[in-house]
């Protein structure tokens, strides 16, 4: 049985859903930006950008190499805490057509806003003066898992707390 906080929990979690997604039978001009944002989030994006990261003089293999760490690291527990938690997308709980492909069965943490938000937090940390654009990037990735139909909020919320953390874990001096 599930305890009575995380059922109301859940509930809240769908009613926001519900008022934050994209309909899918309607025309949404954002819905390329939220696409865009959202492969940023994705395994090409997060570790093509760390690696891509490398062309700036001022990056060093150091630096995107500690971002590779967090992402890795991050990834792995989102993994863990999937397949243990079992949370299904609402594409399959609340019958919704997401806007873009659902990744797999398992919406619980996002790994996505996971992953962005490990890069972001790991060049953050190198280049404190880009912080605040690099974590609204990150954020904007987590917003577009919702937008497009494939994550609860408190989905995202999650993903990207485990990279914060991971992060706060993984780099030194922060």
């Amino acid at each position: 049985m599930t305890p009575p906080l995380l059922t109301r929990l859940d509930a809240r979690d769908r009613a926001l859903f519900v008022r934050l997604a994209l309909d899918a039978s309607r025309t949404h001009p954002l819905r390329g930006f939220w696409t865009t944002c959202t492969h940023l989030g994705g395994a090409r994006g997060s570790i093509g950008l760390s690696l891509l990261a490398l062309l700036l003089p001022a990056v060093t293999t150091g630096i995107a190499g500690r971002a590779l760490l967090v992402l890795a690291v991050s990834h792995l527990v989102v993994q863990v805490v999937k397949r243990f938690a079992g949370r299904e997308r609402p594409t399959a709980r609340m019958s919704f057509n997401a806007l873009i492909s659902v990744p797999d069965r398992f919406s619980f943490p996002s790994g996505h806003a996971c992953a962005a938000m490990a890069v972001a937090a790991s060049f953050a940390w190198a280049f404190p003066v880009l912080a605040v654009p690099l974590l609204v990037l990150a954020l904007l990735v987590g917003f577009s898992r919702v937008a497009l139909g494939v994550h609860y909020p408190g989905d995202v919320v999650v993903g990207q707390a485990i990279a914060l953390l991971t992060a706060y874990v993984l780099l030194p001096g922060w």
